[in-house]
Order: structure tokens, then C-alpha cells, then sequence
């Protein structure tokens, strides 16, 4: 079985006074990148099966507004470890039975997570999607582990 992982950071943010980092929300161009994205998918990922987000308020309306734009939408989960890592971790524990995911999450842990599983370096600006393929399990997850297929920084 062919797995397919997507690995995308969160849209925009934006920096309000005083509010804690897990909890700022995406600013007015998150709001315009994060549809894009989810087009993106919906065109390049069709399928798509799981989507495991980070539980940080960005993310997770990053992941609102890309759900939305896909025909058939996947089961979506919060998991804390994409927020405060090992993210590798959340790669190693998704369903076996899973063929394709979507993880949306953070920098640096994003761009090192690529570099790690494919041996390659992509640069994730916000709203960056990275598509990794690999035959092996997901428990299996590591250095060498997938393909870097592509990364795409879809703009709204």
C-alpha cells in the first residue's frame, strides 16, 4: 500500500496583544490562504482520508477553512503533540489502515519533519503544503522513511 502524507502549516496568524501563543488566530490573510489550500487538496489529494491538526487556535481554523473547500471531507482530530512535539510521534500513531493524511501544524518542527522523513529540504512559509509518499508503515516513520512528492505554497 502506497501512504501518502501532506504536511502543511498553519495559514497567517495573526500577533494580538497579550493573548497567549496557543490561542492567536489567523489574521485576514490566513483567512484568504487557508481556502486556497484547501482547493489545492481537493484538487491535488483527492481523498484524502484523516486530517490530525494541532490543537493551537490557528491551526485548527487553518484546518476549518481547508476542510471546507474538500468534496468529501475527512475525519479530523486535535492532537497537543503537534503543538508541543514529538510530532514524529503523531506520524508513527496514525491508523494503519490509513492511506492518506493531512497533518497541520508548526515551523520549525514542520520543516525538520520533511527534512527527516524524506532526506530533503523544503521551506514551509504559512499555508506551505509538503506531500510525502512512501510504501512503508507509518509506525515505521524515520530518516529515509518517504519521497518528498512535491511542496506547494498555495496563495488565496
Amino acid at each position: 500500500m502506497t501512504r501518502t502524507l501532506a504536511v502543511m502549516r498553519h495559514a497567517k496568524s495573526a500577533w494580538p496583544d497579550g493573548v497567549p501563543d496557543l490561542d492567536r488566530p489567523l489574521g485576514e490573510r490566513g483567512r484568504r490562504d487557508a481556502p486556497a489550500a484547501g482547493r489545492w487538496i481537493e484538487k491535488n489529494l483527492p481523498g484524502l482520508e484523516l486530517v490530525t491538526c494541532s490543537t493551537a487556535l490557528r491551526a485548527r481554523q487553518t484546518c476549518e477553512l481547508v476542510v471546507a473547500e474538500l468534496s468529501s471531507p475527512p475525519e479530523v482530530r486535535h492532537h497537543a503533540k503537534i503543538y508541543y512535539g514529538p510530532v514524529l510521534d503523531v506520524v508513527r500513531e496514525l491508523p494503519e489502515n490509513t492511506e492518506s493524511a493531512l497533518l497541520v501544524g508548526h515551523n520549525p518542527e514542520l520543516e525538520d519533519l520533511v527534512e527527516l522523513l524524506s532526506g530533503r529540504q523544503a521551506t514551509f512559509k504559512t499555508s506551505t503544503i509538503a506531500v510525502l509518499s512512501t510504501e512503508l508503515h507509518w509506525a515505521e516513520a524515520g530518516p529515509a522513511w518517504a519521497s518528498l512528492v512535491t511542496a506547494e505554497t498555495p496563495r488565496g
